[in-house]
């Protein structure tokens, strides 16, 4: 992509099922699980470059000694840097000591069997390390200890808060993880008095037998379940509770994603499958998904517990979590990316009018390469096809001279734009901040004959354009090509975002704006201010009523239409090349994907009330020229 956007986050839990000393046995080091936890954060760290946090729960802890820790950081180095400061409070410890598993859980930090971790990456503007997951709410009963972490956005914060007030509570945050931790908080209050009030009742059970009967009982279903009863959004969320208890809960329209694997050693759980294939070195088909609306629990006890929280509904995984976000080195994101480019034949073959001998076919660096691969295929096939039609209408009069031309046909790949630097965002001047990012490609000259060439460059998905008509078709006109065709492997982005990924106002979308642009050139404004008279007067309704009205914007025109307008807009003055731009349909997009069925960026099909009614305000702001957040 060649605008990053900001998007969903990365969490991990482990839970090691055998003692401290087990490990340093069978693997030389205590620290198993910590290092593991490295690991699997750093295979993540392309879902969270904002900051990075740790959390541990020792299970055998006695009273006036800490039983949960936690490391937090900011910047695009914070998982470096909080592991290197768990590592240093290791320093002075003698070499013995340090060794001995016994002498490590009794007495040094992060010495524990219950992890969790976070990489962060802001969908909400907020900065800071009191922003960094994972938040703890504290207390000196061991049950009552939270620790949170996740993958999430809410749509429905100001419900879920206005909840707590009629609780009684009195928030001291509006952040949507502030008020989902006191909202578990309190069911998990709740789940303790209850156990407490039962086994406590006439003084029988007292201190840590009293203790023991509360954590053996606590009841984690419980907590999730009336938790969540009001929660619209997109989320994967992790716990550990103090006593032991560690869970992860999946959204019950699965929006969000959540692997996990367990044997008798350890549990883990991860936002994507290939980190845990990674760090624990097995096969695909060991490691499974959380369905939606599960959570899996690990008891103090390591019993081991699958609750199906909330029932799933209206289940619409997110197709632009396989498209562009998650790791292409999953088995499945693999093929899917690929089957992307290769469904993008005919509209290909069809903007260079099937004349492959006469162009290069190219893509954006990086994340569009997989799906080039099979854009490529998918080319390499056809012209096996045309090599095949014209030996065939030749027949046995065909000469070896016209033979080997035939053979010699082939598909241009080429290497043509490389990603160059980074814009540091130390240069304040616009003016100069857009030179340089001008020059964050790069092309390889010669790669196409001028003026007799069409080039060809795919990737994985056009939101804003500015990139293309600031830098990209710049750059590939000076290779002189008669003609530009910029492939994007996903379809035309229309609609916002609300469930994780920050791209939330309407006048971002290039092909919001290109509609837009058409109704004013054909007459047609009376339309968006009948959109907004709508979206006006649905303002104040419940978020169940609300239609996405929206979608009546680009209701007039053709994909193509879109399309061809986009390619005006984006073409920067003085371009001699002619520019097409061309998308993968919907209808495509879900034969690559099958099992991804969330396209409310494409569709404007929102999967939970609370996206129309953010569609709605998202375009409200923009009518009245308000530049904010429509969550």
């Amino acid at each position: 992509m060649t605008e990053p956007l900001k998007h969903e986050c990365g969490i991990v839990m482990i839970r090691l099922l055998k003692p401290l000393e087990y490990y340093q046995k069978k693997y030389g080091s205590w620290q198993y699980g910590l290092n593991k936890l490295y690991l699997l954060m750093e295979k993540q760290h392309n879902r969270g470059q904002e900051g990075a946090g740790l959390a541990v729960v020792k299970l055998e802890s006695s009273p006036g000694n800490e039983f949960i820790f936690r490391e937090r950081a900011t910047g695009s180095s914070a998982i470096s840097e909080i592991f290197s400061n768990v590592y240093k409070s290791y320093e002075k410890v003698d070499r013995e000591q340090l060794n001995d598993p016994t002498y490590a859980s009794n007495n040094l930090p992060f010495a524990g069997e219950l992890f969790l971790g976070h990489l962060r990456y802001s969908t909400t503007g907020k900065d800071g390390i009191s922003y960094v997951h994972p938040f703890l709410r504290r207390s000196n009963w061991r049950s009552r200890n939270l620790a949170i972490a996740g993958n999430f956005n809410m749509t429905n914060l100001d419900e879920i808060f206005e909840e707590l007030v009629l609780q009684g509570q009195h928030p001291r945050n509006y952040a949507d993880t502030f008020v989902l931790l006191e909202a578990l908080g309190h069911h998990l209050d709740r789940s303790v008095q209850y156990q407490f009030d039962r086994f406590g009742k006439g003084r029988e059970n007292k201190g840590e037998e009293l203790n023991d009967l509360i954590e053996k009982n606590l009841d984690i279903h419980f907590m999730l379940n009336k938790a969540s009863q009001v929660w619209d959004g997109g989320y994967t969320i992790g716990g550990l509770i103090g006593c032991g208890d560690g869970f992860v809960y999946r959204d019950p329209w699965g929006i969000r994603p959540a692997f996990y694997y367990y044997d008798d050693e350890i549990v883990v759980v991860a936002s994507e499958r290939p980190v845990i294939q990674t760090a624990l070195n097995l096969d695909v088909e060991e490691i499974k998904e959380l369905n939606p609306g599960q959570a899996i629990i690990v008891k103090k006890d390591g019993q081991i517990q699958f609750s199906q929280i909330q029932e799933p509904r209206n289940v619409s995984p997110c197709s632009f979590e396989r498209i562009y976000f998650s790791r292409g080195s999953d088995a499945d994101i693999y093929n899917e990316r690929k089957n992307l480019g290769k469904l993008l034949l005919p509209p290909i073959l069809k903007a260079i009018d099937s004349d492959i001998q006469h162009t290069v076919f190219s893509f954006i660096p990086n994340t569009a390469e997989v799906a080039f691969f099979g854009m490529s295929e998918a080319l390499n096939e056809h012209m096996n096809d045309v090599k095949l039609k014209k030996i065939g209408k030749k027949g046995t009069a065909i000469s070896e001279e016209e033979f080997q031309q035939i053979l010699s046909m082939r598909v241009r790949t080429e290497k043509v734009v490389i990603k160059d630097i980074k814009l540091r965002t130390f240069i304040a001047q616009d003016g100069q901040r857009n030179d340089l990012a001008a020059h964050v490609y790069d092309i390889t000259y010669n790669s196409v004959h001028p003026y007799e060439d069409n080039l060809v460059v795919i990737d994985d998905s056009i939101v804003r354009g500015t990139t293309l008509k600031q830098s990209i078709i710049k750059m590939l006109d000076r290779l002189h090509p008669k003609k530009i065709v910029i492939v994007s492997s996903s379809p035309q982005i229309r609609y916002p975002d609300c469930y994780g990924i920050d791209m939330s106002r309407m006048s971002e979308f290039a092909a919001f704006r290109a509609a837009i642009e058409l109704l004013k050139e054909r007459g047609m404004q009376s339309l968006i201010d009948e959109v907004y008279r709508k979206s006006v007067a649905q303002k104040d309704k419940p978020k169940e009523e609300i239609v996405n009205y929206v979608k009546e914007i680009y209701a007039p025109f053709s994909d193509e239409e879109i399309s061809a307008k986009m390619a005006e807009m984006l073409t920067p003055a003085g371009t001699q090349a002619k520019i097409e731009i061309v998308f993968q349909s919907i209808e495509n997009l879900h034969k690559a994907i099958p099992s991804h069925k969330g396209d409310w960026y494409f569709s404007g099909n929102y999967p939970t009330p609370g996206g129309n009614r953010m569609v709605n305000t998202a375009f409200i702001n923009y009518i009245e020229g308000v530049d904010k957040r429509s969550y």
